[in-house]
């Protein structure tokens, strides 16, 4: 599958049914997952690799995970009315790929090794931890799993995620930024579509 198809199969799939604040849920951007998902391919990150999608929502990075070859994801979230999405979209997959696809519906900060067994590489959009700092739960939880993390965060945290990742050890290896776009859900949001610094690091343990 090329990026292009892959982002045309990936914006075909449902959003959330309702988007809840208090999870900072948040619609994601094919476009932009198309093309982060692209590059951890051509890095050898997703072919024949176990992955899981921590904070899953309604499965697209997953998704195209296993479109990307991945050997198996774990989609976990904490939310079921993501999860009912979540399995609609993946109906749209051939049965094979399918049956590559475990779900887990379990808070982040509780998921141990255990739970996503010989997983490889994390590839994550969390919250960005405008209220509750959630973005540093799920970068620690990920650094506990695994020895490749991918994660989006909001540009103005660039000196946070370095720092963060060095004291858990690991380095960054790959930054790429974009524009987010952030449609309005309330009232109070006057624009209709606002457009956020955003990054996709990958970030790689230190090996001794």
């Amino acid at each position: 599958m090329r990026k292009k198809e892959l982002a045309i199969f990936l914006s075909g799939l449902r959003g959330f049914a309702v988007r809840k604040e208090s999870l900072e849920q948040r619609e994601s951007e094919s476009e932009i997952i198309a093309d982060v998902l692209w590059k951890a391919y051509m890095l050898g990150d997703i072919e024949g690799k176990i992955i899981a999608d921590l904070g899953c929502g309604t499965g697209i990075i997953g998704i195209g995970c296993l479109l990307l070859g991945a050997k198996k994801v774990y989609f976990v979230d904490i939310d079921e009315d993501a999860i009912k999405v979540l399995k609609e979209n993946l109906s749209k997959l051939e049965g094979n790929l399918r049956r590559k696809a475990v779900i887990i519906l379990k808070d982040v900060s509780k998921l141990s090794k255990k739970d996503v067994k010989n997983v490889e590489v994390v590839i994550q959009n969390p919250p960005f931890g405008v209220k509750k700092r959630l973005d540093r739960v799920f970068l620690e939880v990920a650094f506990k799993l695994v020895n490749v993390v991918y994660s989006f965060h909001r540009l103005d945290v660039e000196r946070f995620v370095y720092a963060f990742s060095r004291d858990h050890g690991f380095k960054v290896t790959h930054l790429w930024k974009y524009k987010w776009p952030m449609k309005a859900v309330a009232r109070k949001h006057r624009k209709r579509i606002r457009y956020l610094p955003v990054g996709c690091w990958r970030l790689e343990r230190f090996l001794k």
